[in-house]
């Protein structure tokens, strides 16, 4: 075929553009893969292999790939396609086994139709009769179904339905849980196939905005404003899709199963860029739920995988998502029917003072000196269902990533049975189920280049005898981990545990590896059962810290296809042929989270939470990187 000329591109890991996005719908239409029952379920950059990236040189040829989900809705088969935007062809269309590959992710269209197929089904329609609840005022909330081996339900497109009660537009549904009863609908045939009505528990009466009574509070006015300002602009400059603050240099992307994505992350030392780490981005998340219940033993999703979270990014705006010098981005992804879709001021970038990053007051030399901390953050938020996540890369001046996860919004509700349930009253009741967050953090590891080393570094202490004769010594332990078996680990708060990623071919002054150590919280992993259905689905979670070798095609911890899959995908077959990974290049992905017991405070809209991680060089540098930073002016200086 006739090549469709240079793409818009000016970069082999920019994203697909609106007119690539079109043509690449063209190109599907063009071979027959478009008919009236497809829809585009995820489209975005098919990212071309990090040799092809490292090589590139600005004005050299770029083939511009995009990576194609197709359903047709009328049979629910779904077909992973690859298209060269270049090159104007289908270089692959695979139609997916989902017995054995398992389901695409769910269509807004598909949850769109859901209390229509309710109100078609007579036992959905007894089961409200028997509660005295008007089946127009139930909103409906379809969720992921899981796979539990239910034979009526193996290669079929289930969710599952629970309900809420909304008496007029102003109620918040959420403050009325319709518990102990859900619907399993079949997506393709449309229609409700079994509806489960364990038990009738009252449904909570009391309102849940949180501006309007019981809840409701005048305004404080004994705050007064706080304005961030940078009279001579903000300190980063942006050439595209590429960053350059202070000492950093990165690149980023978006995709709306992951989100942003930062790239090629380096720190410049006398002129030289440094490698630290070729890719991040949050691969997976999962929240899994604690109630055994017959209606919602089932609850539990992967906000990625099965409902592409990306795609529910939020506006931002200035002064209440983002405060002082912004820069916001747009950006295009493609919608349901192929056709490029902009959501506007979907990423926020902007600088902040940390406080003090170094200082010292010496009795000897007289010396006085405080520098001031200030960090890049680039961030978004999106709202899934009831909650609302903001992730937020930090990038500091002494060479320190952190990634921070914010949770916030409105806690999954349900009937509250009592103390020695699952759940906790919030309100009178009404129950919020113990669950937890967890996200899997994908590193593409380069420190230094791509010939990467982990070790995994504990304190311990040194038993007291000839070498310790007063009782008092510890050192820190240093244990290489050179095979993928080897690298599954579960962090320990009482041994400071982190794990080091150091380069064996490039040395400090000092004769030592150059590193980075990967610092985790080290909250609980995964609670569910190890043989639990979400214990197979969700494996990454069981484990802290997984450290792979790269292969292009392992983007994704719970697998390529999350929904309804049996179990097993991602990082458990990674790993099951127990490569190398002693100085190789390394994928680390880290498991982080929040295991949620509610509080009352969490209601009726719950204060953030946060949870993430830290990279920090561990000898990467000779001496700390950040002692030209110059002195702030008295007046503008606070050592806080």
């Amino acid at each position: 075929m006739t090549p469709v000329g240079p793409p818009d591109a000016d970069h082999p890991l920019a994203p697909l553009s609106a007119n690539e996005i079109r043509s690449a719908r063209r190109i599907l239409v063009d071979n027959g893969l478009v008919g009236e029952d497809t829809r585009f379920v995820y489209m975005a950059l098919a990212e071309p292999h990090k040799t092809t990236v490292l090589a590139y040189t600005r004005g050299a040829h770029i083939e511009r790939r995009a990576r194609i989900l197709l359903l047709d809705r009328a049979t629910g088969v779904g077909t992973d396609v690859v298209v060269s935007v270049t090159e104007n062809q289908v270089l692959s269309a695979t139609p997916l086994d989902s017995e054995v590959n398992g389901h695409l992710p769910i269509l807004d269209q598909e949850f769109e139709d859901i209390e229509s197929f309710l109100l078609d089904s007579v036992d959905w329609l007894e089961a409200m009769a028997k509660r005295g609840i008007e089946p127009s005022k139930v909103r409906a909330v379809p969720l992921s179904a899981g796979m539990f081996g239910h034979e009526d339900e193996i290669g079929q497109r289930i969710v599952r339905v629970l309900a809420f009660h909304q008496d007029d537009e102003a109620d918040l549904p959420w403050a009325h849980p319709i518990d102990g009863v859900v619907a399993y609908v079949n997506l393709t045939t449309r229609a409700v196939v079994k509806v489960v009505d364990d038990i009738d528990l009252p449904v909570p009466a009391e309102r849940g905005e949180w501006n309007a009574a019981p809840h409701a509070s005048a305004p404080r006015t004994d705050l007064k404003p706080i304005e961030i300002t940078q009279p001579e602009g903000a300190s980063f400059e942006v050439n595209g899709n590429e960053i350059t603050w202070a000492d950093w240099k990165f690149r980023f992307g978006f995709d709306v199963r992951e989100g942003l994505t930062l790239h090629q992350l380096s720190f410049s030392e006398n002129g030289v860029d440094r490698p630290i780490v070729y890719r991040a981005s949050i691969a997976e998340m999962v929240v899994p739920y604690a109630d055994p219940s017959p209606a919602r033993y089932w609850q539990n999703y992967f906000d990625q995988g099965e409902y592409l979270f990306g795609r529910y990014t939020n506006s931002l705006e200035l002064g209440c998502d983002c405060l002082g010098e912004i820069r916001y981005f747009d950006v295009t992804i493609a919608d349901e029917s192929g056709n490029p879709k902009l959501m506007k001021n979907a990423i926020c970038l902007h600088e902040e003072d940390y406080g003090v990053l170094w200082k010292h007051t010496d009795m000897f030399n007289n010396m006085a000196e405080t520098r001031r901390s200030r960090r890049l953050v680039i961030s978004f938020f999106l709202t899934i269902g009831n909650y609302d996540y903001g992730f937020y890369w930090y990038l500091y001046l002494d060479g320190t990533i952190e990634l921070e996860a914010k949770a916030t919004g409105i806690v999954f509700t349900s009937a509250y049975r009592g103390d020695d349930g699952f759940s906790t009253q919030i309100a009178p009741g009404l129950g919020a189920p113990f669950h937890q967050h967890l996200f899997s953090a994908r590193l593409d590891m380069a420190v230094d280049g791509n010939v990467n080393t982990v070790e995994e570094v504990d304190a311990v202490a040194v038993p007291m005898g000839p070498n310790n004769p007063w009782g008092n010594a510890f050192r820190c332990q240093k244990t290489k981990l050179t095979t993928e078996s080897e690298g599954q680990r579960i962090a320990d708060n009482l041994k400071a545990r982190v794990w080091h990623i150091t380069n064996p071919t490039k040395k400090n002054r000092l004769g030592n590896d150059v590193g980075y150590a990967l610092h985790p919280e080290g909250q609980p992993v995964l609670l569910a059962d190890p043989s639990s259905s979400i214990a197979a689905r969700a494996a990454f979670a069981t484990k802290h810290l997984w450290v792979t070798k790269y292969d292009e095609t392992e983007r994704y911890p719970a697998g390529d296809f999350v929904n309804q899959h049996p179990g097993k995908g991602g990082l458990p077959t990674f790993v099951a042929g127990n490569r190398n990974i002693d100085g190789d290049d390394l994928v680390l992905w880290h498991t982080f989270g929040l295991t949620h017991f509610p509080r009352p405070e969490d209601w009726p809209v719950m204060p953030v939470d946060y949870a993430g991680f830290k990279l920090k060089p561990v000898g990467f540098f000779d001496r700390n990187p950040a002692l030209n930073l110059p002195s702030s002016p008295t007046t503008h200086c606070c050592d806080s």
